[in-house]
């Protein structure tokens, strides 16, 4: 639903696997920064629910309402379709058959390497992979080739994706044609936010996150289970906000009150119920422009199908058109 008469310098690629729904860890890592970025790139945002199943593939079940989800989250928090192809990967067989194409011309030494794949694989307790595990970084080359992306922004993490992904690119064009643009990382410096449990980064698995569609009150709720400096028995005892989950929470939410209450957290000034009240109010008056968008599609559910199929069909004509020059280039368009 794009609109095309907005002619941008650079095309971006990004995008989720749709694996449950986004929390405030996903909304300051990329999705805060892709809000901003969709008025400078012409952005496509892909909801990769076939890469999904490289660890749910026992559940395939949960990724109509988890694609739904994903995209309504989306909306919420800003992303314009007007601005915004957002497209849905398995509908593009296109992109399935470049996957096909790239891994002819990739090692399986190249892919055990890749330290994401290694880092994920030990995440998941995965002592054999799958074929679609493994080729993860090959099916993602794919995601981002097939419209040109110039750019893609990833967290530091994720920069072995993005050089795999060059690599095949060059090793294409040099073997066959110049048909892809070789992506660039933007790479950003986005916090990972600590979990509500005080020990991990906030998870859906671990269920220690804050959703972005939660209710006030269960914002409230959660905020005020959360585990704080282990330290401070009594509210004048002198704090550590350095070792604090709240206290990070108001420095990604509530910059403009976070130095004040650092110094009256380490001088025994202010106790930590009060401190999460403050902190409630600035996640609230945060989250309460995304729920009232997202109140316009909760009565209007088949306008978000309409954005779907509208930005799917976009890039699927440019997917195909794609692939017509890998074949031309590779000389398997045999019938012309």
């Amino acid at each position: 639903m794009a609109d095309s008469s907005k002619q941008k310098e650079k095309r971006i690629l990004t995008g989720d696997r749709p694996t449950g729904k986004l929390h405030l860890g996903h909304y300051v890592g990329s999705l805060q920064n892709r809000v901003k970025l969709q008025h400078e790139y012409d952005t496509f945002l892909i909801i990769a629910d076939v890469q999904a199943l490289t660890t749910n593939f026992e559940k395939p079940e949960n990724l109509s309402q988890d694609v739904m989800q994903v995209a309504e989250d989306y909306l919420a928090v800003g992303i314009d379709p007007d601005e915004v192809t957002i497209l849905v990967q398995s509908m593009i067989p296109e992109l399935a058959e470049l996957t096909v194409y790239f891994s002819m011309i990739v090692t399986v030494n190249q892919l055990r390497r890749n330290p994401t794949i290694k880092s994920e694989a030990g995440q998941y307790g995965y002592e054999e992979m799958t074929y679609g595990f493994l080729g993860y970084p090959v099916s993602q080359a794919a995601d981002i080739t097939f419209c040109n992306a110039d750019l893609v922004p990833v967290g530091e993490d994720q920069v072995p994706h993005i050089e795999q992904t060059r690599k095949i690119v060059r090793k294409f064009n040099q073997l066959y044609a110049p048909v892809f643009k070789e992506p660039e990382a933007l790479v950003g410096d986005f916090p990972r936010l600590t979990g509500l449990d005080g020990e991990h980064k906030m998870s859906k698995s671990l269920n220690n996150a804050v959703y972005l569609n939660d209710s006030a009150e269960v914002v409230h709720d959660k905020i005020m289970d959360a585990v704080t400096d282990p330290a401070r028995i009594r509210a004048d005892d002198p704090g550590h906000p350095e070792v604090c989950t709240v206290f990070e929470y108001h420095q990604a939410f509530n910059e403009s009150e976070a130095d004040e209450i650092e110094e009256r957290c380490r001088a025994g000034t202010i106790g930590c119920v009060a401190c999460k009240k403050r902190l409630i109010k600035a996640l609230n008056e945060t989250l309460e422009p995304m729920r009232e968008r997202r109140a316009k599609y909760k009565d209007d559910p088949e306008k978000i199908e309409e954005i779907l199929i509208s930005g799917t069909k976009k890039a699927r004509k440019i997917a195909r058109e794609t692939i017509k020059k890998v074949k031309t280039a590779m000389q398997i368009d045999y019938f012309g």
